[in-house]
């Protein structure tokens, strides 16, 4: 489609856009109106780009018509080398207006259910469980967002079993997303006495937070029981009966919780994590097919093959999805997650971009 196409297309948007939410009864819709000012400004930059995409093709027209038209070497050679610049400008403006007219996620801002699971390699499996968490909690401190942990299983030799936490804060699910698989840890264990490099693994899933709206639960689609927690720790464990367990019905999946005293909070944690599960389990179905990312966002814990590997002993982490390298593993481990979150979303982009280049290009809605 024509940049100036694009440029009609993107402005009868935005006019659409500033009528509704013009209308005096947006603001008591508060989803609603969110909804369209984050839409509005993405048009809106979307448009600002375009008008400028135009007026560059109408300076390198000129520039060529000039080029090609005199006779002077000086002022032929200086249209080149503006052209060359404004070719640059080009790219990247062509760039920004697809850019808004891809269609927004409903997740980007979603508060966000991260589950971490020990995987291959036992004792060791799990401690790398434990530093991933530590990780994630590092990361989330850095991006200010808000964390707290509704399930955790310790391992008796150190480490974590499992654990699901929920992070919320501006734009958690659109950094994190992108951090669901096996991820792969090679070092010496604490444990072993030869120096000998062990490689274990750890699942790690991403789910967005269901809204009740979205998703309902029936209470006669649960059955919810009860038990003493067990496990390491003081007073209290195996003292009262607070663990929650609640298995929905209608598919089996089950979901545990016993990190707090409270049978309440258990069971209210319980609930949240099946909810985002089977609100996942439900867009699979819709979409008619499953991909390797979204196996791992139901919670499955399988996945056939590794994203990201973690080489202590040369200090080196490397994602195999987009041959991202750091050898600066420990930076890394402290939660300096930025270059590599930043890299994987230009990479998410990148291949959007190309989806939408050759189709026939409307502002989405």
């Amino acid at each position: 489609m024509e940049p100036s196409a694009q440029l009609a297309l993107l402005e009868n948007r935005l006019q659409e856009l500033d009528r509704e939410m013009a209308e005096p009864g947006l603001y008591r819709q508060a989803t609603r109106a969110r909804d369209l000012a984050r839409e509005h400004s993405r048009i809106r930059t979307g448009t600002e780009a375009a008008r400028r995409l135009v007026s560059l093709l109408t300076r390198r027209q000129e520039n060529e018509t000039l080029r090609t038209s005199t006779t002077d070497p000086e002022l032929r050679q200086l249209a080149v080398d503006e052209d060359t610049e404004l070719a640059r400008e080009e790219a990247t403006t062509r760039e920004a207006v697809l850019r808004s007219i891809l269609p927004p996620d409903p997740d980007e801002h979603r508060n966000t259910l991260v589950e971490i699971r020990a995987g291959a390699g036992g004792t060791e499996a799990a401690i790398f469980a434990g530093d991933l968490f530590r990780m994630y909690s590092r990361y989330s401190e850095v991006r200010g967002w808000k964390m707290e942990t509704l399930s955790a299983s310790q391992s008796e030799l150190g480490g974590l079993k499992e654990i699901v936490f929920e992070l919320s804060g501006p734009s958690v699910f659109a950094a994190m997303r992108q951090e669901s698989g096996v991820h792969r840890v090679q070092r010496v264990p604490a444990t072993e006495a030869q120096g000998r490099i062990h490689t274990s693994t750890a699942t790690v899933a991403v789910l967005p937070e269901a809204e009740e709206v979205e998703f309902h639960i029936r209470p006669d689609e649960v059955r919810v029981e009860v038990c003493r927690s067990g496990g390491p720790g003081g007073q209290g464990v195996n003292t009262t009966d607070s663990a929650v367990q609640v298995m929905h019905i209608p598919t089996g999946l089950i979901v545990r919780c016993q990190d707090s005293r409270s049978q309440i909070k258990n069971r209210a944690h319980a609930m949240k994590i099946l909810s985002a599960r089977l609100l996942e389990k439900k867009r699979a179905e819709e979409q008619g097919r499953v991909d390797a990312t979204r196996r791992e966002q139901v919670g499955t814990g399988e996945r056939n093959e590794k994203i990201r590997t973690y080489n202590f002993p040369q200090n080196r982490l490397t994602d195999h999805r987009i041959g991202f390298t750091s050898h600066d593993l420990t930076l890394v481990m402290e939660g300096k997650l930025e270059p590599l979150v930043e890299a994987l979303a230009a990479d998410h982009l990148k291949r959007q971009l190309n989806d939408l280049r050759s189709s026939n290009l409307k502002p989405a809605q």
